[in-house]
């Protein structure tokens, strides 16, 4: 169902819906810092595709999904990384499909830079509206804020805290002080339900002082740019330039942050107060969020009954006490993501012998439990229908506190790759929120019947 972006940004119904993409939308241009040519291409997705990048210039291409744990450091700019595949500066595309409300979209694109443009999310957001947008029928995904959040550094600060409206509300304040005085302090109130994200935040381009773009120049990067490109600040304002805004620096501001923040995996209802705070602190802020989120989605599972007791349990997994160590499965997503409980109790039968004086649970237990959970996650995908896993490797395998008599072990296993005859799943394992174990866990799939 094709929908104007103003109904997609007002909607306020209690079950919002996924957008995506009403058709293919291109962009192109040399990038911001590498100044090479691409061609980007956003197609449409079908719903719960999430917004994925794609190096259609590698052979085979490369997909790296817009996620934060996709995150590699570099200054003063957002990069996309997979193995030794990387993509540059894709803040402002990314705020501009959250500024849009898009949930799903392919993002093809033949360069290791996203076009430049002026520097703002303009680039990206006229184009998108002359194809449009279009409603799925699919529920969007959204977190709410449930405790608050800050990150700090060097003067620097971004906090986040909950509140009861609908959309995420931004206030951020750029004040440099004495450090930086052709950039007065300014203010910016933002909140993206209104729809003023079109007209009042993504045109504010890029800024940096005469001498930051001097030196840029001086490395060999950003010159295909001049002043009159993009927005370079000297000693009496813009150089061959002139503002869009009188408060120009702190708008592009909300565009970065807005675009670091979709990095979460879907839009985040918060209120969010900033100052001076830049790409580093907006993701370290988004990856708070999403180990707020899993908290979150792990208490919830635990707290509403049981998905498979044990003797479903039972059913999948050859283990028989006492080596049976899944008391519950609380959530299966498919077959990409499942959490379960093993309830520690002093009758364990390890503790009689494992340090009796202090009893811990052993690491291999702990590391066999999440095997097991990721065992019957594999057992759920289709083709894995009348087969067992059985371990094959581990990897990545940190033992991070003991688990003791009366401990609640919160077991998760989220998908790695799933083939007809193996399967590598993510294992972690939780004690009260605090992470107590994680491995990656390999398995072959062989039939239920042989030994």
């Amino acid at each position: 169902m094709l929908q104007t972006v103003e109904e997609s940004l007002s909607e306020t119904s209690t079950t919002p819906k996924q957008h995506t993409v009403a058709g293919p939308v291109h962009v192109s241009g040399k990038g911001l810092l590498l100044g090479e040519h691409a061609n980007v291409l956003i197609k449409p997705a079908p719903a719960n595709h999430g917004i994925v990048f794609e190096r259609i210039d590698q052979d085979p291409p490369v997909l790296i999904p817009a996620l934060i744990e996709n995150v590699t450091k570099r200054a003063r700019r957002t990069t996309l990384r997979k193995g030794e595949v990387s993509i540059e500066t894709v803040e402002h595309c990314l705020s501009a499909l959250a500024g849009l409300r898009i949930d799903n979209a392919l993002i093809q694109i033949d360069g290791p830079e996203l076009p430049c443009g002026d520097g703002s999310a303009a680039p990206f957001v006229d184009p998108i509206l002359e194809v449009g947008v279009e409603a799925q029928d699919s529920p969007r995904q959204i977190y709410r804020i449930t405790e608050p959040l800050i990150v700090e550094e060097s003067g620097a600060m971004l906090a986040a805290f909950p509140t009861q409206e609908d959309g995420i509300q931004i206030v951020f304040d750029l004040d440099y002080g004495q450090q930086i005085d052709r950039i007065e302090r300014q203010t910016q109130a933002f909140a993206l339900n209104n729809g003023n994200y079109r007209h009042e935040i993504c045109r504010a381009r890029t800024y940096s002082l005469k001498e930051e773009a001097q030196a840029l120049w001086d490395r060999g990067m950003c010159r295909h740019l001049t002043p009159r490109d993009v927005l370079v600040i000297g000693d009496d304002g813009p150089i061959d330039n002139t503002y869009r805004f009188d408060n120009e620096p702190v708008r592009h501001k909300i565009v970065d942050l807005l675009g670091d923040l979709y990095l979460v995996g879907c839009e985040v209802y918060g209120r969010f107060v900033a100052h001076r705070s830049g790409h580093d602190l907006n993701q370290r802020m988004s990856q708070k969020i999403v180990e707020q989120m899993q908290v979150t989605r792990r208490r919830q599972a635990v707290g509403t009954g049981q998905q498979l007791d044990v003797r479903s349990i039972q059913r999948i997994l050859p283990h028989r006490y006492p080596m049976l160590l899944v008391d519950r499965v609380v959530e299966v997503e498919g077959d990409r993501r499942a959490i379960g409980i093993k309830n520690v109790t002093m009758n364990e039968p390890f503790f009689q012998g494992h340090y009796p004086g202090t009893p811990i649970m052993p690491g291999v237990l702990i590391v066999e439990a999440m095997a097991q959970l990721g065992g019957l996650l594999m057992s759920q995908k289709l083709e894995h229908t009348g087969k067992i896993a059985v371990l094959l490797s581990l990897d990545r395998v940190k033992l991070r506190r003991p688990v003791v008599p009366g401990d609640q072990l919160v077991l998760e296993a989220e998908s790695v790759q799933a083939k007809p005859r193996t399967g590598t799943v993510r294992c972690k394992a939780f004690v009260a929120d605090k992470l107590t174990a994680e491995a990656q866990i390999r398995f072959m799939m062989v039939d239920a019947e042989q030994d």
